[in-house]
């Protein structure tokens, strides 16, 4: 039996895990979380690896690009496409919400008659907290954006000064080896993980909800499943070589663990593991993916262009032109500003309402909610990043791998077992 299990690859297993968590929490309700031990020891095996991973493995990633011109190239088309994506996945949640009006129906119910006006937000504060004064405290504090940017500029550091530090950039290398072995035991129980947490989810969420919740959970979803199945797929034909079909297929394990786990960050161990599948250089997805999982969120996006105009029918306010460029920029700028973790939709959630200087009644309305939508953010976000991944990979992939043939391959790469 356990030679069977082992043949099977990392798709299966996860899908049967899946598959079997269900039924569990179908059958047996409320006893189903029991198992939530086991799934809570799994994600925390997966928040033990995000912040050596993310740090060693994006300044690998940097120091391995073949020089300071392919860095601006990659690093520009990164920049751009995870920005675009993210304005564009907010302004279809807007669009979706416009239509389907979430929260028409109960204009003033939470606010007892009174007549309330969102505020005015500034970005400049927010932009000073994500420069680290303390990177230690950055990485106790799982602080993804500060241990991004000082990943960066280490990398670029030593990207600049070459063969002077190449002690310091074997280090780094090695380092990158280790996380990402550690990270392939830590995956294989990724079936069990997925299994357990599901028939938690499955057997104890309440799925007495409003009737208003109901329908602003159905918008985001909508606005997710454009985003998942046309959006996504149409830049993949557009502007990849990979087939849409056999791209998302290939993509599928770390979509379900994405679906399993709701955190990107989380996620980021898998979806290197199908990168490498794809045929990706690891000095690609080394620095695209472990920086999507910090500031690509087009998933919660949308959520937050839907959220917003569910809040402005809620609280009765006027839907004017200023408003919704106000979700859009929040949209950009609170979903970069997100940790990919579970539970981190709710926080940022109550951040929104609080800079729209809207009451915060209506979080605990999403967080009801939130089991039933973070899924489709989380799995958005991972596809996205992936996406963003092939694209890059499609434009720079020869040039980088021509450069790789050239250039002296004494110290050892960063290599994933892939089942």
């Amino acid at each position: 039996m356990l030679k069977w299990w082992k043949k099977k690859n990392l798709f299966i297993q996860v899908a049967m895990g899946a598959v079997i968590g269900i039924i569990i929490g179908l059958v047996f309700g409320q006893q189903a979380g029991y198992l939530k031990p086991i799934g809570d020891i799994f994600i925390r095996f997966l928040q033990m690896l995000i912040v050596p991973l993310t740090f060693f493995v994006l300044i690998d990633g940097i120091t391995n690009l073949p020089g300071m011109k392919s860095l601006k190239s990659i690093g520009g088309l990164t920049f751009l496409y995870y920005s675009l994506t993210t304005i564009l996945a907010a302004s279809i949640g807007i669009g979706v919400a416009l239509i389907m009006n979430p929260g028409k129906n109960a204009q003033g119910l939470l606010t007892g008659g009174k007549e309330i006006e969102p505020q005015e937000f500034s970005f400049i504060d927010n932009i000073v907290e994500w420069v680290p004064n303390n990177i230690i405290a950055g990485m106790a504090e799982t602080n993804m954006l500060q241990i991004i940017i000082v990943a960066v500029i280490i990398g670029v550091a030593l990207l600049s000064l070459g063969e002077k530090v190449s002690g310091m950039k074997k280090l780094i290398n090695e380092g990158a080896i280790l996380m990402l072995k550690i990270t392939d035991i830590i995956m294989m129980l990724a079936p069990i993980g997925i299994l357990a947490l599901l028939a938690n989810l499955v057997g104890t969420t309440d799925t007495k909800i409003l009737y208003e919740s109901l329908h602003y959970v159905l918008t985001a979803l909508i606005g997710l499943a454009i985003l998942l199945f046309i959006v996504y797929p149409t830049m993949i034909k557009i502007f990849t070589k990979f087939k849409p079909l056999g791209f998302f297929k290939t993509i599928s394990p770390a979509l379900l663990v994405a679906a399993a786990t709701s955190s990107s960050n989380s996620t980021l161990p898998a979806s290197m593991r199908v990168s490498k599948q794809l045929g990706i250089s690891d000095k690609i997805y080394g620095f695209t993916l472990p920086l999507g999982a910090t500031i690509n969120m087009d998933g919660l996006a949308v959520t937050f262009g839907v959220t917003g105009v569910f809040a402005a029918n809620l609280y009765n306010i006027p839907i004017t032109f200023s408003l919704i460029m106000q979700f859009v920029f929040l949209g950009l700028a609170l979903s970069m500003g997100t940790a990919g973790a579970r539970g981190a939709d709710i926080v940022m959630m109550a951040i929104l309402m609080s800079t729209l200087g809207l009451p915060l009644e209506i979080v605990a309305i999403y967080a009801a909610v939130s089991p039933l939508v973070d899924t489709g953010n989380t799995v958005n976000n991972i596809a996205g990043d992936l996406t963003g991944t092939a694209i890059v990979h499609t434009r720079f992939g020869s040039e980088i791998e021509s450069l790789e043939e050239a250039m002296d391959t004494s110290l050892p790469k960063p290599k994933m077992v892939v089942q």
